[in-house]
């Protein structure tokens, strides 16, 4: 038994035949053809998913079912992708479409529940919290080997949590939200608006890990707000792990040492949870589409 696995992101799609130990027997990436409008990107992720089929088919691994992971609000209940902001879509029926096009029984899920599905898994834990953190600020609580999704299908925007009122900006227009105090961009915006200069948030990382004055005081703001959020999502949820991912994850100690220190200081009678980077990095998504995908068969 073998499963089609695809994790749309912005501008790839990366892509993967998994075979029934869980192992991945090819992968690839794509572009998604963005810039050509929602219509082109659905369209790419129908013909990947047709090329995929009939490349396993023809050296006899017959896939059973599809997993498909997508930015944005997803009804996985529907199979509806609600809204995505990346790709511009709008309540489109993409697991009917992949159906009726490939053929296949088809798991639809939001690309963070996905990869936290998948770090979960890794970990060894029943109760984990996943928080990638690059440009914006997500979760999902997973427990048990599912995700926690809420009564709206919305749970999991920390990154939405305000920890600063009155502070930044945020994208959804309110000020403060963890999001606009922590994210990767959040890191670039300070450093610039200090010391002028546009640097990634990794190069920021790197000064602030050699010393460097400024950076060392982004850093140390950046950090201070991130354990704010997570302490509010621990005191929550109490989660066993918490598992870091995305762009900011890859500054290692220089992130994980104070944010570790950061989080327990502000524990109470509550233990502190686990920290520790995740494992997949940016695989995380195509690997939970697998297991969602493995699940229906």
């Amino acid at each position: 038994m073998s499963v089609l696995a695809v994790d749309l992101g912005g501008t790839s799609l990366k892509c993967a035949l998994v075979d029934a130990t869980g192992a991945v027997t090819w992968a690839g990436r794509h572009p998604t053809g963005r810039e050509r409008g929602p219509a082109a990107v659905v369209a790419t992720v129908l013909d990947v998913l047709v090329s995929m089929r009939d490349r396993a088919a023809a050296g006899g691994s017959v896939p059973r079912a599809v997993g498909l992971a997508v930015p944005g609000l997803v009804d996985a209940t529907a199979g509806v992708a609600l809204w995505s902001v990346n790709v511009g879509w709008r309540d489109v029926p993409l697991r009917a479409l992949v159906e009726e096009r490939v053929g296949l029984p088809t798991a639809l899920s939001n690309d963070v529940r996905a990869g936290g599905l998948a770090e979960a898994r890794v970990s060894g834990s029943d109760d984990v919290l996943f928080v990638p953190i690059g440009t914006g600020i997500a979760s999902a609580h997973v427990v048990g080997g599912s995700v926690v999704t809420g009564a709206s299908g919305a749970a999991g925007e920390l990154g939405h949590v305000m920890v600063r009122p009155g502070g930044r900006t945020c994208g959804c227009g309110r000020r403060g939200c963890l999001e606009a105090e922590a994210s990767a961009s959040a890191v670039e915006a300070r450093y610039r608006e200090v010391a002028g200069d546009a640097v990634t948030a990794a190069e920021v990382a790197r000064l602030a890990g050699e010393g460097d004055p400024v950076a060392a005081g982004v850093w140390g703001d950046v950090v201070e707000a991130l354990a704010d959020g997570l302490g509010s999502a621990a005191a929550l949820v109490d989660p066993q792990v918490i598992v870091v991912g995305g762009g900011l994850a890859q500054a290692g100690d220089t992130l994980f040492t104070p944010l570790r220190a950061a989080l327990g200081a502000r524990s109470s009678f509550l233990p502190a949870p686990t920290i520790v980077p995740a494992a997949l990095g940016d695989e995380a998504g195509c690997h939970g589409a697998a297991l969602l995908a493995r699940a229906l068969v």
